[in-house]
């Protein structure tokens, strides 16, 4: 294992620790940029732990959290954190929430940690070196039928808006008869889809911190991430994704696509 994933597995663990701890308890919780775009103090708690933890091996290296932002250096390797995903799950007292994080450098996603720290589930990948929980390695699915998946998806804070038209996306799979769970955290939804838990994943408008860890388990464990547009995914922007085995991500794009065709313009 090398320094890079060690040191993400420490910082997730450590901050899962401290999430579990205030699971449950009184804490403030106040929203963003939406009305369900809820900030907790733990959100806060975690991201300083696992910012200590990366400055403390490498501290020349540059870091991108979803809560403080863009902590500049002239390292050329990024930090992409999300010290709680599931924020809204949290704070209602569901107990599926995760810490994610992943470093880069250039293009290439070098390392991915999702921590579930109510299961107590780590999900670990470093570039060319497999996808593991708990250290077992994994592979996604060999489902080859859209109709017979098993699939799970999310909406973005902005659904009311409809970007790209994902509640009419969302009603048409649906309406295949195919069962989709919808959880709360794309960063877990993804690391799912790595273990072969669910057969593929999508949803629009995901940024960097809620999928760069969990594409590269996908990529790791023989699965595929792309965008919309069918391009790998570039995990440093704002993406709508496509996740899973390759013949149901081709599925999924191709309903998706066909779909759009029948969506009248506003």
């Amino acid at each position: 294992m090398n320094a890079l994933l060690q040191t993400a597995i420490d910082a997730a663990q450590k901050a899962g620790k401290v999430l579990k701890e205030g699971f449950g308890t009184d804490y403030t919780i106040s929203s963003k940029s939406q009305i369900h775009d809820l900030v907790t103090e733990y959100d806060h708690k975690s991201e300083a732990i696992i910012i200590e933890t990366i400055r403390s091996s490498f501290p020349n290296h540059q870091i991108l959290t979803e809560e403080s932002g863009h902590h500049a250096s002239d390292g050329d390797i990024i930090w992409i954190i999300d010290p709680l995903d599931g924020t809204v799950n949290f704070a209602h007292g569901i107990p599926f929430f995760c810490v994610s994080i992943a470093a880069i450098q250039r293009s290439d996603i070098l390392c991915g940690v999702i921590y579930s720290p109510m299961t107590e589930e780590l999900f670990s990948a470093e570039k060319n070196g497999g996808a593991f929980l708990n250290g077992q390695s994994y592979k996604v699915t060999q489902q080859n039928s859209l109709l017979h998946s098993f699939l799970v998806t999310g909406f973005p804070y902005s659904v009311k808006e409809n970007p790209l038209h994902c509640i009419e996306h969302f009603a048409h799979i649906v309406g295949m008869g195919i069962p989709i769970r919808r959880l709360g955290s794309a960063a877990l939804d993804l690391a799912y889809v790595a273990v072969g838990r669910f057969d593929g994943f999508w949803e629009v408008a995901l940024q960097p911190w809620d999928m760069a860890a969990g594409a590269l388990l996908v990529k790791e464990a023989g699965g595929i991430v792309i965008d919309y547009s069918g391009n790998d995914l570039n995990v440093m922007q704002s993406s709508s994704i496509i996740a899973g085995n390759s013949n149901i991500v081709k599925a999924l794009r191709n309903e998706i696509d066909s779909f759009n065709l029948t969506i009248p313009k506003r």
